[in-house]
């Protein structure tokens, strides 16, 4: 399998030099500027030919490997129609896949007439080294594992301080060891594409730590992947010899060059009318859907292209399973609001490289009809908050959860099944880099954001949160206890769903941000994961949730029950739920009964859920086939009377 060359962008290596390659519309004149080796001084300054389709070309001899250039845009600038071509910014190549340094948010960046040749990364000439490109390592009923790479490792106490915020990191024996001990299938890696930080954040001392804010679509961060692309495919062939596959959350709504006070960094020079949204009839406003100041026009031509290439490029040169699409709504966008049947939805997932790939869409922007979610079209999967709402809401104590609870475990057919669809495609969480951590999710009624800088405006006000009686940290051992009871039970329950479960990286062991929900910009202590004080139990916990999830078959299947035999809802009793236990207010309790194959024993038999929300323990029974009795799953013992712990889920296997 080979990549097809790019048809609108890139630079590709001959015999004797290189051909360079980049497209604009309403650019009226394009030059290439070569720097040498340190990328400090410029050495050269070179115009394109302007060919068939916008498309400006260039063949330079004796330009190499390593080279470093960048693009200067001629054109007019009237910002008010649209257009922001300004000659002294220099352009990083939309198709660039290693820059030579990291984006530093600079004011200059954001004045017409302000060089910015000494500000700006330089891109650097590479050649393609394919990857070897496999099948996705992980199928349905999936464990993804979300991971900021660098606060991941920065602490971690056996990755080499060389090492430590790296991709390489993610390849450290340790690291694997931790993975393979709770059971993860795919890592989801927050964006590792080259970002540059939001222009208010700098003056108060703050920088970008997620990487939400791109500027070059294909070039890995210089500092999270020193090594660059070959890092990256080396973490992935390491992560797969382990059965580990690797998702990249990618951003294609929105670029760092924010609304018309941000910076000209490439695609804003290049050509602004055609890559960004702008209102119908004011095209010197841009849309904001996205509520980061721009909107990619992912409908345009271009735009498409430029990412089903940037798509096809991780695939082919590094080998990676899938992709998650932050504010993934954007793809499916035309003038005329959001359409499952966009070509830019489906160029993706027809394309020849990318058809098996698995694709993750967080199914939402903050456009009119941004909510999306059971709307795109398969194989797209998604991320369902309404799922992660009705689990944190069940274990809050709201009333009148127990049919919606029992709806999200069986893999949301309300949401899934609306289109006729057969299988669910949720991906089911309780908590991601957005919003509480799991722990604080139990700590803290209400956020706690005033280290961002903005007077706690920023960030989710609905949490559905509780604090188990004391806000934030506490040294009281009871409460303290209580919020691990709590946290053990919402694991419980998002590996007991139907589909697809994704946690994010150190959820499993007590992660805290002191109550802030919108962490993006706190690249400090707050967000790296504190190994050294990780909870033993709940890494426990979830190690056996994670592989009670792969022995028994009913976990990695998608379509939804029947309730012919497959699944059963009991009440305490032992019977069958009636009309008034679903609509009693504050059920305490529910049992989910499942047909599966125990892939341990190879035989098949029945895996009893059992739920008590309450604050005292309760008892339930179970229906008993002849010469049959259950065991406590996680003691192996077999059981005549059945009791449930307080605010726990307890699983039994019927042998």
């Amino acid at each position: 399998m080979t990549q097809a060359e790019p048809r609108q962008g890139g630079v590709t290596l001959t015999r004797t030099g290189a051909d360079f390659l980049i497209w604009s519309h309403h650019a009226e004149k394009i030059e290439l500027c070569l720097f040498d080796h340190t990328g400090e001084e410029e050495i050269a300054r070179l115009p394109l030919e302007r060919t068939e389709g916008d498309l400006f070309r260039l063949h330079v001899e004796g330009v190499h490997e390593g080279t470093r250039y960048g693009y200067r845009a001629h054109g007019r600038y009237s910002p008010e129609h649209g257009h922001w071509f300004d000659p002294s910014k220099l352009l990083i190549d939309p198709y660039a896949k290693e820059l030579d340094r990291p984006f530093r948010h600079d004011h200059r960046l954001c004045v017409f007439g302000e060089e910015t040749a000494p500000l700006v990364p330089k891109a650097i000439v590479t050649r393609d080294d394919p990857a070897k490109v496999s099948p996705p390592v992980f199928g349905p009923g999936a464990f993804i594992y979300e991971v900021a790479v660098k606060p991941f490792t920065w602490l971690h106490p056996d990755v080499p301080e060389v090492q430590c915020g790296t991709i390489a990191a993610l390849a450290h024996p340790a690291v694997i060891a931790h993975l393979k001990r709770i059971g993860v299938d795919a890592v989801e890696l927050m964006p590792i594409v080259a970002w540059i930080d939001e222009r208010h954040l700098p003056s108060l001392g703050l920088t970008n730590g997620w990487g939400y804010n791109p500027i070059a679509l294909m070039a890995i961060d210089p500092r999270l992947a020193p090594g660059g692309v070959k890092e990256l495919r080396d973490t992935v062939a390491a992560l797969h010899a382990e059965g580990i596959g690797v998702i990249l959350d990618l951003v294609f709504n929105h670029t760092g060059e924010s609304d018309k006070m941000g910076a000209t960094l490439s695609l804003r020079g290049l050509d602004n009318l055609s890559c960004y949204r702008h209102l119908p009839d004011n095209p010197g406003v841009l849309v904001n859907d996205t509520g980061t100041g721009n909107t990619l026009a992912c409908d345009h031509l271009y735009v498409r292209q430029l990412i089903v290439d940037t798509l096809r490029h991780f695939v082919l040169n590094t080998g990676v399973d899938g992709f998650r699409f932050d504010l993934g709504t954007i793809l499916g966008r035309t003038a005329t609001g959001f359409h499952s049947s966009s070509r830019t939805l489906h160029a993706i997932s027809a394309d020849e490289v990318l058809r098996d790939r698995v694709l993750i869409a967080e199914p939402w922007d903050i456009g009119l009809g941004g909510y999306q979610l059971g709307n795109f079209p398969e194989p797209y999967l998604e991320w369902n908050d309404r799922a992660r709402d009705t689990m944190r809401r069940y274990w809050r104590g709201d009333s009148h959860m127990t049919g919606q609870i029992a709806t999200a475990l069986a893999g949301s057919s309300d949401v899934f099944a609306r289109h006729g669809g057969t299988q669910t495609r949720t991906v089911n969480f309780v908590a991601a880099h957005d919003g509480f951590t799991l722990l604080d999710l139990v700590s803290h009624s209400h956020k706690h954001n005033g280290q961002n800088g903005e007077n706690n405006r920023d960030g989710h006000d609905e949490n559905f949160s509780w604090n188990n009686g004391v806000e934030g940290e506490t040294s009281d051992r009871t409460v303290i206890h209580n919020r691990r009871r709590d946290v053990m039970a919402l694991l419980s329950t998002l590996f007991a769903s139907r589909g697809t479960v994704m946690l994010t990286a150190g959820d499993e062991f007590g992660r805290s941000q002191r109550g802030n929900n919108n962490a993006y910009c706190q690249d400090n202590e707050l967000t790296w994961l504190d190994w050294k004080n990780a909870d033993e139990a709940l890494i426990e916990h979830t190690a056996f949730l994670s592989h009670m999830r792969k022995r028994f078959n009913v976990f990695d299947k998608n379509g939804f029950f029947s309730g012919d035999g497959d699944i059963e809802w009991l009440s305490a009793s032992g019977e069958p739920m009636t009309i008034p236990e679903w609509e009693a207010a504050n059920g305490a309790t529910l049992t989910m009964v499942l047909a599966t194959k125990d892939l341990q024993k190879k035989k098949l038999v029945r895996l009893a859920i059992a739920f008590n929300r309450s604050q005292v323990q309760q008892e339930i029974a179970l229906p008993v086939a002849p010469g049959r009795k259950w065991q406590r799953l996680a003691t192996g013992r077999s059981q005549t009377s059945l009791r449930l712990k307080p605010r726990s889920v307890e699983f039994f296997v019927e042998q």
